[in-house]
């Protein structure tokens, strides 16, 4: 009778457990629901909302990379900014020499999942704040790379993009939404299909405990690199993403604050979660934009430059006090405590 009381908890919570993956939707209904209000949103917002929620999908690919290699791995990168960057000059130059989107799409990942190998490999050896000052040491250099090689990428002026007009007469911005959108939703539906399966698995093993993980024979190092290399392949089409909504290429687009801006993101929205990833998406275009309409009001071009930054500070405290989690975990506390 003692050992059935003492595996009740446990057997009670497997069956929660099976009941909440029994009323998921699959991903495929998810994918479409995406593209459905996607296409609805795009016809009946103006043209710079058209742009905001391109944004919004441009900034959804790279925190949902982020937060797979933040929150599933335990491995905090501060030089996300400099991948997007990497990402955004690949896709400048081929488009410039190609003049063919997908092409240029695919050097730009290609380009950042190569440059994430290299910091993956490197980020393996090291743990906690050596591994975010190795990345913020990539954020840091990056910048300066344009300089040196001023010939190529034009240094602090930076690139523009060669880009065909929209097909027939579907306007610009509404374009935009579709394209960053279509990037968005591909990463969101591949790293869910990762994350549900054994790769998913193996990082949260890693995450939670090196040592048990090596002992139920996975190779954590190897596991490391992966979710690196699957995170800069994010970034970088993040980076093309935004290279395609501003037309130009320039260091200035991708500061030090941008890593900064990103890892505060997926914190408060929820970190180890698609959903947080959406909404510190949502965050990152929603806050700068009150903030530089309250500085603007206030006359003040120091506090307009300085708001957003303490704007998103007070927004994580006040999360971090309130849901732990981030603000995906609000629906299912609610859940837990009704229950």
């Amino acid at each position: 009778m003692t050992d059935m009381r003492e595996r009740a908890p446990g057997v009670r919570e497997k069956g929660e457990k099976e009941a909440e993956s029994r009323r998921r939707l699959p991903l495929p209904v998810w994918l479409i629901g995406g593209v459905v209000l996607i296409l609805v949103l795009s016809h009946a917002l103006p043209p710079f909302r058209n742009y905001q929620l391109a944004t919004i999908g441009a900034y959804f690919t790279v925190t949902a990379g982020l937060t797979v290699l933040t929150g599933l791995n335990g491995q905090l990168s501060l030089g996300h900014g400099a991948l997007m960057a990497t990402g955004a000059y690949g896709f400048a130059l081929a488009q410039n020499r190609w003049l063919s989107l997908p092409l240029s799409v695919l050097a730009a990942v290609l380009a950042t999942t190569l440059a994430g190998l290299v910091i993956g490999l490197a980020a393996a050896r090291l743990r906690g704040p050596y591994l975010a000052g190795l990345t913020l040491a990539v954020a840091v250099v990056v910048p300066s790379v344009t300089s040196t090689f001023h010939e190529t990428f034009n240094s602090d002026m930076g690139l523009s993009v060669a880009l065909d007009p929209p097909p027939g007469d579907i306007p610009m911005e509404r374009w935009q939404a579709w394209f960053c959108w279509a990037g968005a939703l591909l990463t969101a539906f591949l790293l869910a299909l990762l994350v549900r399966g054994r790769f998913g698995r193996d990082l949260r093993a890693v995450r939670d405990d090196e040592t048990a993980a090596r002992l139920a024979g996975v190779h954590v190092a190897r596991v490391q690199v992966q979710a690196f290399v699957v995170s800069a392949a994010c970034a970088g089409l993040a980076g093309a993403l935004f290279a395609v909504l501003a037309q130009s290429v320039s260091p200035g687009a991708f500061p030090l604050t941008l890593s900064l801006f990103l890892v505060m993101a997926i914190v408060i929205g929820g970190l180890g979660r698609l959903g947080g990833a959406l909404w510190g998406a949502l965050l990152l275009v929603l806050l700068p934009a009150l903030a530089q309409s309250a500085g603007e009001r206030a006359g003040s071009q120091r506090l307009e430059g300085n708001l957003a930054l303490v704007v998103f500070g007070v927004v994580l405290v006040v999360v971090m006090l309130a849901a732990p989690g981030g603000l995906a975990s609000i629906r299912f506390r609610s859940l837990r405590r009704k229950r």
